[in-house]
This record gives C-alpha cells, structure tokens and sequence, in this order.
C-alpha cells in the first residue's frame, strides 16, 4: 500500500512539472515577443523623432519654403490669426489655389523620390 502511494505520488509530481514547464514556456514566448515589439516600436519612435526634429528646424523650414513655395509664405503674428468655429466662415476662393499647390508638391516630391 505504502508502495502505491510513493509511485503515485511521483506520477503526479511528474505530471505537475510537465504542466508548469509549458506553461512557463508560452510565458516566455511571450516575454520575448513582448521585448521584441517593444525594440521594434522603440526604433521607429527614434526614427520619427529624427525625422520630425530634422524637418521642424527653422533652417529646413526656411529651406523647403524656398524650394516648394519660392518664398510665397510670409511670417503672421499670432494677432493676425482667426481661429474658425464654424465651416461656413472658411473662404474657398484661396483655398482651391492651395490645394492645387499642395497637390503639384506632393507630385514633385514623389517624382524626385522616384528618380
């Protein structure tokens, strides 16, 4: 009798051992794939960074105004700003002109990256 319970009670610590180990197993593949994200989103967040800080600098800013817009854009204080609340206050008979502004520099950019 003595028997059957030691030879029992091994089977069961052995099946016990079985389950704990797989599922610290998924855990880890989990862990890893976690840390693996985490470095992928962390190199594209320093690459969007870089990105931003290099196109938002003043020198670039002043660069790319002179290349797309030949110097059309001028400085406005924050006094000549309006800020609209509602659509129908917004003026169209500019904004078709910049949209087809917009439209030409986002061609010449995709041809230049093109080529």
């Amino acid at each position: 009798m003595l028997r059957k319970i030691f030879i029992s009670t091994i089977l069961i610590l052995i099946i016990a051992t079985t389950f704990i180990k797989n599922h610290t197993k998924k855990l880890d593949d989990e862990i890893f794939s976690l840390k693996e994200n985490i470095n992928y989103l962390n190199s594209i967040k320093e690459l969007v960074q870089l990105e931003h800080e290099y196109l938002s600098s003043p020198a670039k800013l002043s660069e790319l105004n002179k290349i797309y817009f030949e110097d059309e854009l001028q400085f406005t204080s924050r006094e000549n700003i309006e800020i609209i609340n509602n659509i129908n206050e917004i003026n169209l008979g500019t904004f078709d002109k910049w949209v087809a502004k917009i439209i030409l520099t986002s061609l010449v950019v995709s041809i230049i990256k093109i080529n």
